[in-house]
């Protein structure tokens, strides 16, 4: 069964979103999230703008600006809430995880010495 769309987000849909708290262009969403991830993820440019319509559909975010091509964004409430929303999701699955290995783990993920 397909999920509902935005019921979680992939984890490029949550960066594009967590760099629209502030207003940002299409290449600086592409700039700025290898640089906030340590280039753990990236998003490639059809990918992204793709997102943004989907997002401005959803009201999400709004348009802010318009010069020639290069359109600006910020997050909505509704983008806010969305983004809380996955954010709380994340850390109920990283408490999960955390509950079932507790301090079996080292900070490598490694299984400690007993």
């Amino acid at each position: 069964m397909a999920r509902a769309k935005f019921q979680t987000l992939t984890e490029q849909m949550f960066y594009a979103l967590l760099c629209l708290k502030d207003e940002r262009c299409g290449m600086d969403i592409l700039d700025r999230v290898p640089e906030m991830t340590n280039q753990r993820v990236s998003i490639g440019s059809g990918t992204l703008y793709t997102l943004l319509e989907q997002f401005l559909e959803a009201g999400m975010i709004r348009e802010t600006k318009v010069e020639g091509r290069r359109r600006s964004y910020i997050l909505t409430e509704r983008g806010s809430k969305m983004l809380k929303k996955e954010y709380e999701r994340i850390r109920a699955q990283a408490g999960d995880y955390q509950r079932i290995f507790g301090e079996e783990e080292d900070d490598e993920g490694q299984k400690a010495q007993s």
